[in-house]
């Protein structure tokens, strides 16, 4: 599907084609939300991103809100862009090796743990924070790509591929930490069918079959399975990016995700409300360790773990790009906006404990935003 702009000022024309483009426009319906989050118009806000529409998906609760059809269903559009541009990578790309890819994914581990450490450390005493030592672990790839693209020529090609891969890794055991240790029981015959409905895409990959329609409703159905089974939906479009046929993939479905999806997603979660909200409380446990554990933590363990598996000769470092481009990309790393406030939601049941933990994702990923960004684009290193 391609979207003609021939009807556009040049000027547009180029934003619409440029990377940067999309990126600059769901920065600005980020910071839109959050602004009418913050605002006397806080309540019509929340009205439409709390907007009730509730459906029963395949006899199962399905999404229940606005945010959550667009945050466990829309999204599963992004994240199939991301692993359809991985595929290519890994097949003659900067990911065309072993080595190459082990980096990503041992930089994830390595950003998981040590954040989690920080946060049980600067958590110890206080029983009622224990639970929410996942809280730090994950890396937002919506919000790490747009800041990235903004940079341009300051990130190399190979690194940006390092960071999508790294943050699809890290999305995908995180939701593997939620379904072990917050999750309940899946339901064992819904997984089984969405086992099933992924062997039969598999098949039919293999076979040579390139017809959308089989992948689209195969897609649909091993959502809505994902759904039924209790397991997180995005990763439905996780499998049906590693699925599809190269000839499939097109660059419209960029065009739709970054102009349409990625913005709704922004503007629709980043409306945190800071009402009552003072720097003293960021000195409270919970806060601050979860704060520490993706400003600290998320680089450390990434950039720390990275750079091991290359001394060690486990990976290679990506190509045309420096130790001072990949601690700038680690520092990124923290913005651990969408999977942390879910994981907070599912470890506290007190609502006190909840907002305190989103205040210190919101302060936490803020500081990773800039301070990557600064590190960036200031740091006066190619």
């Amino acid at each position: 599907m391609s979207i003609s702009t021939a009807f556009l000022p040049r000027r547009l024309q180029a934003l619409w084609r440029s990377p940067a483009g999309g990126a600059c426009v769901l920065l600005l319906a980020s910071v839109l939300g959050f602004g009418l989050a913050n605002s006397p118009w806080a309540g019509a806000y929340g009205a439409v991103a709390h907007w009730p529409l509730s459906l029963a998906v395949l006899g199962a609760q399905g999404p229940r809100t606005l945010t959550a059809w667009v945050s466990d269903g829309l999204m599963a559009l992004f994240f199939l862009t991301i692993i359809l541009e991985i595929r290519q990578e890994i097949s003659d790309g900067h990911l065309s090796s072993p080595r190459k890819v082990a980096l990503p994914l041992i930089g994830a581990l390595g950003g998981m743990v040590v954040p989690a450490l920080i946060y049980v450390f600067t958590t110890r005493g206080a029983v009622e924070a224990a639970r929410g030592w996942a809280i730090p672990i994950a890396t937002d790839a919506a919000f790490t790509l747009p800041i990235i693209l903004l940079l341009g020529a300051r990130v190399a090609p190979a690194a940006r591929v390092w960071l999508m891969a790294l943050a699809v890794f890290d999305d995908l055991l995180g939701i593997g930490v939620i379904a072990i240790f917050y999750g309940s029981a899946p339901c064992w015959p819904a997984l089984g069918c969405a086992c099933m409905v992924l062997a039969g895409l598999v098949a039919a990959r293999r076979g040579g079959v390139v017809n959308p329609c089989v992948y689209g409703l195969g897609g649909v159905l091993l959502w809505g399975l994902c759904v039924r089974a209790g397991v997180q939906p995005t990763l439905a479009g996780v499998a049906i990016g590693a699925c599809l046929p190269a000839p499939l993939a097109r660059p419209g479905l960029n065009t739709v995700v970054t102009w349409g999806v990625l913005p709704l997603f922004g503007f629709l979660n980043a409306g945190v409300s800071l009402a009552g909200a003072h720097m003293g409380m960021l000195l409270a446990p919970v806060p601050l360790g979860v704060m520490l554990g993706l400003v600290v933590g998320k680089p450390l363990g990434v950039f720390g773990a990275s750079m091991l598996a290359g001394r060690v000769g486990l990976a290679s470092l990506p190509e045309a790009s420096s130790l001072h481009m990949l601690f700038g990309l680690s520092l990124l790393c923290g913005i651990g906006f969408t999977i942390s406030l879910f994981i907070a939601s599912l470890a506290f049941t007190d609502p006190a404990l909840v907002g305190a933990a989103k205040l210190g994702i919101f302060a936490g990923s803020l500081i990773a935003a800039l301070s990557g960004w600064l590190w960036l684009r200031f740091g006066g290193r190619p």
